[in-house]
């Protein structure tokens, strides 16, 4: 298969996106009803925002990166001084739920209603409203993209139908809303996340060995620019923030960095380009 001929910024080789979600510790409330009694549990998202952050913000700072933080709502306004720090720095805040719902089950207004609260919550946070969503873990229904559209979001990274952007059009707001799809097997989550109760994952046989997640960040790099695609990696600070797993952020980072030809920018510089570039 031949190097695709895309339209990159900057006459670039192939793209990338760097992407965070700060679950905090709402992805483990969204697991189970009774975390707010889990004092542990609660504790690994505490971490991620309180220590794993600061190692992510680093990492990038000494490479000059920027790049997509997605967070909950409720997330933004617990913990104001982190995301002012993100903000600070020149990252992207995105939403990500008001509280890591599962958005495939709500009708429309529910969904309308959730995405008012987490831009309301953003607002008072950073004082921009976000432009890009991602949707919490798990599915999604067909009124989330009209909900978007009617809230003013200009993009979604949330899909895998491509590895490269793409415009997906509301029928009742007739708009358009530019989609950054985030394959499954470069979410850091998948292979580090794990908690004793609630289960996580459902057979309690991970975490996953180190130098070949590394490998499959590396290879999935290599083949999106060989083939000039564009390369959405996901990560979570309480995840990929630990002392252990750190240097493995770094890595991945040095590889797209080191590849010459490769347009680096956030998620709202993205779906500008695209959607003025690829209508």
């Amino acid at each position: 298969m031949k190097r695709e001929k895309i339209d990159w910024p900057s006459g670039a080789r192939c793209a990338s996106v760097l992407t965070f979600n700060l679950d905090a510790e709402y992805v483990w409330k969204g697991l189970a009803q009774d975390s707010d009694r889990r004092p542990k549990t609660l504790s690994l998202g505490k971490y991620g925002m309180k220590r794993g952050l600061h190692r992510v913000l680093q990492a990038l700072r000494e490479r000059s990166l920027t790049a997509t933080f997605f967070v909950p709502g409720a997330a933004a306004l617990q913990y104001r001084k982190e995301i002012t720090d993100i903000v600070e720095e020149g990252h992207e805040i995105g939403l990500h739920g008001y509280e890591h719902e599962d958005f495939s089950c709500l009708d429309y207004d529910e969904i309308k209603r959730l995405l008012e609260a987490g831009c309301e919550a953003l607002i008072k946070t950073t004082g921009t409203a976000p432009v890009g969503f991602r949707v919490p873990e798990g599915e999604m229904n067909q009124h989330l993209y009209e909900a978007m559209a009617a809230s003013g979001f200009l993009y979604s990274s949330s899909m895998l139908g491509d590895d490269r952007p793409y415009l997906v059009q509301t029928e009742k707001q007739n708009k358009k809303i530019v989609e950054i799809p985030a394959p499954w097997e470069l979410h850091d989550f998948l292979y580090f996340g794990f908690n004793y109760t609630p289960a996580f994952p459902a057979g309690q046989g991970r975490i996953a060995n180190y130098s070949q997640v590394l490998g499959i960040f590396r290879e999935e790099f290599r083949a999106y620019y060989r083939y000039g695609l564009c390369y959405v990696p996901q990560f979570d600070p309480q995840t990929i923030g630990t002392p252990g797993r750190i240097p493995l952020l770094e890595e991945i980072i040095k590889t797209i960095t080191h590849a010459e030809g490769t347009w680096i920018g956030k998620g709202c510089e993205m779906a500008s380009w695209w959607l003025e570039n690829h209508r």
